[in-house]
């Protein structure tokens, strides 16, 4: 009975409830198996590992998807030319409704593998592209996750998912390099550490705990609550450091909720105060900004 009560909580320690999808069909003559087996063994690989030392049980797991495009593949030596879509959701609090937590693309999603390969990953040394860049979305993913439910609450997580990135310096694969891009990975962990950038940090518990999570019980006030957070935290992120592209990345797939949270809903002041703050950090999305003067 205690073995069995102990294996029940050994499977509810992991964090991730990662589905992984490999699409292929720019890919012609190779057997679809390799492909198969990728998306097999990165699934168990993410979903069986725990990764931080926080104990998650079953229902509190971050549902997240891996969406991995092949451009080229190099069966000779094993390599993979892909870019991925990386997205992740956090339900809100007493609704049937879930929220994206993070959705960007990575177009250096590059690694080797070979089928039927074992793959794992040490923390100490990072020699493989291909576990360092699942680790380093598992991190970033939970990290943001814990700031949603604690303000700075992913800062551990974070700070591991730097340390990952500056010790995958060395790996031979794009992506990686410091300054190198505006929105590789260490430009995107580099941000959300930056000091600078805290009220952006800050953004993820306001708008998520005290806005989203409070309109089940009080719609006004959660809604107020999320202004509050677009005037004090991502205004205030996108001047702090204008050429930070995580509030122009935050905007592109929160577009949409945001839209809904005021269409028809709120004062005329409210609405133009968060139409402008939305217009003057992302105006290729002016769209849909219209939609919330509505």
């Amino acid at each position: 009975m205690s073995l069995l009560l102990f294996s029940n909580r050994e499977l509810s320690a992991q964090e991730l409830n990662a589905k992984v999808t490999v699409n292929h069909n720019q890919i012609q003559g190779t057997d679809a198996s390799v492909f198969e087996n990728l998306q097999q063994t990165l699934e168990q690989f993410i979903n069986t590992r725990q990764w931080t030392h926080y104990q998650f049980q079953r229902k509190e797991r971050i549902n997240c998807n891996f969406n991995i495009t092949v451009s080229k593949y190099d069966p000779g030596n094993n390599l993979f030319t892909c870019t991925a879509l990386i997205q992740a959701n956090r339900p809100v609090y007493n609704a049937a409704y879930t929220s994206t937590l993070y959705n960007n693309q990575d177009g250096d999603f590059n690694f080797t593998f070979a089928q039927f390969d074992q793959i794992e990953f040490n923390e100490e040394n990072i020699d493989n592209q291909l576990t360092a860049l699942i680790a380093y979305y598992a991190y970033l993913i939970i990290g943001l996750d814990l700031d949603s439910f604690a303000p700075m609450g992913g800062e551990d997580i974070l700070q591991r998912c730097m340390v990952l990135t500056n010790n995958a310096q060395n790996l031979n694969f794009t992506g990686w390099k410091a300054f190198d891009n505006s929105r590789n990975r260490f430009a995107i962990i580099n941000d959300y550490l930056d000091g600078a950038m805290k009220p952006f940090r800050q953004l993820q518990y306001d708008y998520y705990r005290t806005g989203l999570d409070e309109m089940a019980n009080n719609a006004e006030r959660g809604r107020t609550n999320i202004t509050i957070a677009l005037e004090n935290d991502l205004k205030k992120a996108h001047d702090n450091r204008p050429i930070s592209m995580l509030p122009q990345i935050w905007t592109d797939y929160k577009k949409d909720e945001l839209a809904n949270i005021y269409k028809g809903k709120g004062t005329q002041k409210e609405k133009e105060s968060v139409y402008d703050i939305l217009f003057g950090i992302n105006a290729s999305q002016n769209i849909t900004w219209d939609k919330i003067k509505q």
